[in-house]
C-alpha cells in the first residue's frame, strides 16, 4: 500500500510549518495538521489519513496519551503512529513501540531526508 496521506501532531507551529512543507514538496504526501493531541483525537475518526506522525512532547495531552486516547476513541480504525521526539534512546523507542507505535523518527530532523524516514518507517510496517 503506497502512502499518500499523514496526519502530522505537533504543539509547535514553526515545526508543523516546516515539517508539512518537507513531507508535501519532497515526498509528495498530503499533510493535514493538528496542533493539539485533543485536536488530534477529535479528527483521526473522520481523517482519510494513513498515518500518523506525532511528538512525543506536548503540553496537555503529551503524544502517548494523546495515542491511547485515539485508540479508545477509534479502535482498529486508528491509523498507524510514528512517534517524533528528540527520545530516541533504545529504551525509550521500545516503550513507544510498547504503546503501539509503528516507529520512531528522531528530533530534531533533516528536513531534506524527512520524507525518505517516513517511507522507511511505513515500509517496515508494511514488511516491504
Amino acid at each position: 500500500m503506497k502512502l499518500e496521506r499523514i496526519l502530522l501532531v505537533d504543539d509547535e507551529a514553526d515545526i508543523r510549518t516546516v515539517t508539512a512543507m518537507a513531507l508535501e514538496s519532497l515526498g509528495g504526501f498530503a499533510v493535514e495538521t493538528c496542533a493539539s493531541g485533543p485536536e488530534a483525537v477529535a479528527r483521526a475518526s473522520s481523517s482519510a489519513a494513513q498515518l500518523v506522525l506525532l511528538d512525543v512532547m506536548m503540553p496537555g495531552m503529551d503524544g502517548p496519551a494523546t495515542l491511547a486516547a485515539m485508540k479508545e476513541r477509534c479502535g482498529e480504525t486508528v491509523p498507524p503512529v510514528a512517534f517524533m521526539t528528540a527520545k530516541v534512546e533504545p529504551e525509550e523507542v521500545a516503550r513507544f513501540e510498547a504503546l503501539g507505535a509503528i516507529g520512531v523518527i528522531a528530533k530534531p530532523f533533516d528536513p531534506m531526508t524527512l520524507a525518505e524516514a517516513v517511507q522507511a518507517v511505513w515500509r517496515a510496517h508494511h514488511g516491504v
